[in-house]
This record gives C-alpha cells, sequence and structure tokens, in this order.
C-alpha cells in the first residue's frame, strides 16, 4: 500500500510515525485508517524496528475520525433493509476496532507523544499505546458523547485500566476537555512536559533506552503486560512459565550477562 497520510522514519532501530494531515487537525478518513494498520503491521515484522514513536505533525496529535467520512456512512448502504445497514454498519465499526488494535498487537513497544488535540479517535488511538507522553499544550477529550455517539472503537475498554473509574465515567458522560498537566495527574499520560521540544527529547530518549535491550526480551514484556490485563494472576503466571520455558535459554541471555560484567551496552541480533 501507497502510504500518503503518515510519515515514517526508521533510524537507529527506532521507528517514528507521524500522522501528516495537518490541514484536517489529523483527522483521519478511511484511507488513512487503512494505512495506519498498513503501517503498524509492517513495523511489527521490521527487523530494523525495536521501538516505535507515533506523534503528529503540525499544531494537533489527532482530532480523531473526520467527520465528512462518519457523516457519509449512510451513503456506502447497499440495500434498504434495515438489518443489511445495520450490518454493514457493524462491520465498518469492527473494521476500525481491528485497526486500532494494530497498534496494540504490534511487536514493538508504541509511544504516543501528544501535543495539541487529542479527541475522539485519537483518544482511541493512544490507549492501544504502551506508553503516552504529552506536552502542556495537550488537550483531550471523549468527544463521541458531544456528536450523539456511544464511543465504539475502544476507548470505553482500555481507558479504565488506565484511569480511576469513577473519572473516567465522568470523562464519558461529559466529553470535558482536560489538558496534558491533568492527563499525567489522573496517570492517563506518564509525564506532561512543558514545551513539544521537551516531550520529544524524553521521548527519544526513552526510545534509545528501550532499543538498547534484547528484542525478545521487550517482546515478551508487552506479551505479558497485556496477558495480565485480560486474564488473572494465576493464568498470567502459567502463560509466564510457559513463555520462559521456551525463551529464557536464549543468545540473548547470555550476552545480557556477558555485557553486565563487562560494564558495556549489549549487542543483539533482530
Amino acid at each position: 500500500m501507497s502510504i500518503t497520510n503518515y510519515k515514517v522514519n526508521i533510524e537507529n532501530k527506532i521507528a517514528t510515525v507521524a500522522f501528516n494531515r495537518p490541514e484536517k487537525a489529523n483527522s483521519l478518513d478511511i484511507q488513512a485508517w487503512e494505512e495506519m494498520k498498513a503501517v503498524f503491521d509492517d513495523l511489527s515484522e521490521n527487523k530494523n524496528v525495536r521501538v516505535i514513536i507515533l506523534k503528529g505533525v503540525g499544531k494537533h496529535f489527532c482530532a480523531g475520525m473526520d467527520l465528512e467520512t462518519l457523516m457519509s456512512i449512510p451513503s456506502n448502504f447497499d440495500s434498504d433493509c434495515p438489518a443489511q445497514q445495520r450490518t454493514t454498519l457493524r462491520k465498518f465499526i469492527v473494521k476500525i476496532q481491528e485497526i486500532i488494535s494494530a497498534i496494540e498487537n504490534c511487536r514493538k513497544p508504541v509511544i504516543a507523544a501528544v501535543h495539541g488535540a487529542c479527541i475522539g479517535g485519537g483518544l482511541n488511538i493512544i490507549t492501544a499505546c504502551d506508553m503516552r507522553y504529552c506536552s502542556d499544550d495537550a488537550y483531550f477529550s471523549i468527544k463521541e458523547v458531544d456528536l450523539g455517539l456511544v464511543a465504539d472503537i475502544g476507548v470505553l475498554q482500555r481507558m479504565p485500566e488506565i484511569v480511576n473509574p469513577g473519572l473516567m465515567a465522568e470523562l464519558a458522560f461529559t466529553g470535558r476537555n482536560f489538558d496534558g498537566k491533568e492527563a499525567a495527574k489522573i496517570n492517563l499520560v506518564n509525564a506532561s512536559y512543558a514545551t513539544q521540544d521537551e516531550l520529544m527529547a524524553k521521548v527519544q530518549h526513552l526510545a534509545e533506552n528501550i532499543a538498547s535491550k534484547s528484542p525478545l526480551v521487550i517482546r515478551g514484556i508487552k506479551e505479558m503486560l497485556l496477558y495480565k490485563r485480560d486474564h488473572s494472576v494465576q493464568d498470567s503466571m502459567q502463560y509466564m512459565a510457559s513463555w520462559n520455558a521456551g525463551m529464557l535459554m536464549s543468545e540473548d541471555l547470555t550476552e545480557a550477562m556477558m555485557a553486565n560484567m563487562q560494564k558495556r551496552t549489549g549487542k543483539y541480533k533482530d
């Protein structure tokens, strides 16, 4: 697929993916949604990538679903039958859900670096990322409630695992804006920085740190954290035992131990 709605740069094992529709506040039309899945599916298997930074070009991170796209959904109905129309609508919703899940399912850690607007679909997207950081000028909103919609592409499922459930309910019911400092206070983001430049410097440093680790171990950590979210402690411990039974005795383990003893950075195969 030809990628036109994103800028993708890979350097020193770090992929930087940037929403690139600044004239539309980085809102996403159908093509942009489809390209996002293609980008993350590709990076998940790219051996030259160990960690991914997701950001936005221009004044905003992502303003979510392009309103023209949302309003055009009825034009895609190819039947007068209400049941057939609802089936088509359900397929569309599931498609967008699966696109966002491609970020969560990506085998590489994904760091969201948010500035400006992160509303609606944009907020849905960052909840599928492994880590989130922002600048103080960022603002967030579960905007769907003001559009007459129940948010349906992941934020109501993922965000309650991140923030206090009562506050989650408030944000979902009101759709109010909250800024970067509040996002950090409620633990939606790990930290908020005074400027976008400071944000990107901190995120870049974090990405470099992660990229220096064993890719095999990083992949295992991501899989274990996601598995634990959806399973009991006991089930997760059993899965962890099975994972390490298969993966523990690796070349990366030997290299990591040697690097620690020799006080150097480990060198790992991709």
